[in-house]
């Protein structure tokens, strides 16, 4: 997949995506809560290339939780 993250514009969006296999939604969204994708003088965010726009970590470490079946609630 070339520019993963220019398909979705928020974490639940890989999470919840019908057709994407765990490992490859898992990979996405580890490589979108890496530092490498904080936004600049915005640790709480992150924006990894191809993104559209920024978003809370913790929105992301909130949909990899809910692949594994924890509790989180999409925005």
């Amino acid at each position: 997949m070339s520019e993963p993250f220019s398909r979705f514009l928020h974490p639940f969006d890989v999470a919840h995506h019908p057709s994407l296999e765990p490992e490859v939604k898992r990979a996405l969204l580890a490589s979108w809560a890496s530092d490498r994708s904080a936004v600049r003088n915005k640790p709480a965010l992150r924006k990894p290339p191809g993104a559209k726009r920024a978003v809370p970590v913790d929105d992301v470490l909130a949909a990899l939780r809910s692949l594994d079946g924890g509790a989180a609630r999409a925005p």
